[in-house]
């Protein structure tokens, strides 16, 4: 797949199962992060291709909300087993449009799929309740029904499951969706399409808009009535627009936005398993995840084994063209990504941090920066504030439980925190402290389709996944009656 032609991929506009051009004929680029050059050409929807969007999905929707949930859950658990049984060809074309390493790809493809397994469970699971009323004669009735079209809005980061992490429960729901991928990765959501259609998911259900005229198309989509529920993955600054836009409306937000999350490594902490837990906090994705490890925060006493051990597993990846099946660190999404890095690296070191392992991008095509280790980050450090979003750990030292609570606190955002300590006790104490939706305890992962995903603060509202995820395409009706 790595030699296909743009004739190869599906980039086209998706809507009532079919392909076709924008309505006005714009298109635009896809490029290969690892080699600069043009992947596809892309149809770039307009607002008129979003209306007909709307059109097929409210089509759509009174058949789908009216079939029966277990007809519904056998339909998304086909469409887990057609994406597991296209997981290699669907994760080599998240490395060509993404630039991450194959492992990183077949591994979201692997998660993405799971979403589907999941829900096809949850669909059955949507159970309301019977109450008599304290005070009268009369039952309480509660159901759950379908909240009605959902607009999701989807990043570059997680090509694929980030869309069916949103995907699923709306159709287990009985919900209809309008797909706006991001436009550096469209062409893995239209690779979804044809397994979709033969998993048996009825045309007009899912309709995918790649677009670069995103903030346009998605506002008339806001401002549209038939839509009710908005689902958005990426930055904070993006939420709060679409929030404002949402607000017209009163279209139920869901909202997963950005982290600053802080790694914490206490000194009674397994040093070997600690540096294991970083490796794949930081190192997942190439750190390009909202919940990559932003902050280290090392306790003094074991601050220098801690910083060597890292330096040495992360200057020992191998860094290069993803779609190379030994390559462990693939290229930054793009060359904005990439200048970011390394605006973030030169401020830290600009105020006194030290370099113990890269720091430089690697020169030639491709967006490529290698696995950095920077150590004595002051606190007022860009990278301490910002998300790096790339293969960067800052290190700093502190001795004192109530202060290193305190500055992993002292940010805006509230996604994910990680925890290292040989004792429990201290490590739950200190969990229930931090001010984040998700705490990694002794571990370096928190990302299951089972469990509730997601942030407080300015990191968003809502979570997916678990039961929780259904619920955010679901309305709450209550029937008062007497017998």
């Amino acid at each position: 797949m790595d030699t296909q032609s743009s004739s190869e991929f599906h980039s086209q506009i998706y809507v009532d199962g079919k392909w076709s051009a924008a309505s006005d004929g714009e298109t635009f680029r896809v490029y290969n992060p690892a080699t600069e050059e043009a992947l596809a050409t892309v149809a770039s929807a307009t607002i008129d291709d979003g209306r007909a969007a709307v059109d097929a999905a409210e089509r759509a929707f009174p058949g789908w909300a009216a079939l029966r949930p277990r007809e519904r859950g056998e339909i998304l658990r086909k469409a887990f087993e057609l994406i597991m049984a296209r997981r290699e060809m669907l994760a080599r074309l998240v490395t060509l449009e993404n630039g991450k390493a194959l492992s990183d790809a077949r591994a979201e493809i692997s998660y993405a799929a799971e979403f589907f397994r999941w829900n096809a469970e949850e669909a059955v699971r949507n159970i309301g309740e019977i109450s008599r009323a304290p005070a009268t004669d009369a039952r309480i009735l509660v159901q759950h029904k379908p909240a009605g079209i959902a607009l999701l809005v989807t990043p570059w980061n997680y090509p694929a499951a980030m869309g069916t992490r949103k995907i699923a429960p709306a159709l287990a729901a009985g919900c209809p969706v309008i797909v706006k991928p991001a436009s550096e990765t469209p062409l893995t959501m239209l690779a979804l399409m044809p397994i979709l259609e033969e998993a048996g998911v009825p045309r007009g259900l899912v309709n995918v808009l790649p677009s670069r005229r995103t903030g346009p198309l998605v506002d008339a989509l806001l401002h549209d009535a038939r839509i009710r529920v908005v689902s958005f993955t990426g930055s904070t600054e993006v939420g709060r627009v679409l929030l404002r836009g949402a607000a017209d409306g009163i279209v139920n937000p869901a909202m997963e936005l950005g982290g600053n999350a802080p790694f914490v490594v206490f000194d009674d902490a397994d040093i070997d398993a600690a540096i294991d837990g970083a490796m794949v906090a930081k190192m997942r994705n190439l750190g390009e995840a909202c919940t990559a490890a932003n902050r280290f925060y090392i306790h003094d006493a074991v601050h220098d084994e801690f910083a060597a051990k890292l330096a040495d597993r992360m200057s020992a990846l191998k860094v290069g063209n993803g779609i190379d099946p030994s390559v462990e660190v693939g290229a930054l999404v793009n060359v904005q990504t990439l200048a970011k890095v390394q605006e973030l690296v030169d401020d830290a070191v600009s105020r006194g941090a030290r370099v113990l392992t890269g720091g430089q991008p690697i020169k030639g095509r491709g967006f490529f920066y290698p696995p950095t280790v920077l150590v004595d980050v002051p606190q007022d450090a860009r990278c301490f504030r910002e998300e790096i979003f790339g293969p960067v750990a800052a290190l700093a030292r502190f001795t004192d439980e109530k202060d290193v609570v305190g500055r992993c606190n002292d940010t805006e955002y509230g996604l994910v925190a990680y925890v290292f300590t040989r004792d429990v006790q201290r490590g739950l104490a200190v969990s229930e402290k931090l001010e984040f939706g998700m705490i990694g305890l002794n571990r370096g992962l928190v990302s299951d389709p089972a469990a509730p995903f997601g942030g407080v603060k300015q990191s968003g509202i809502g979570r997916e996944g678990a039961h929780e995820g259904i619920m955010a395409f679901l309305e709450t009706q209550y029937i008062s009656v007497c017998w």
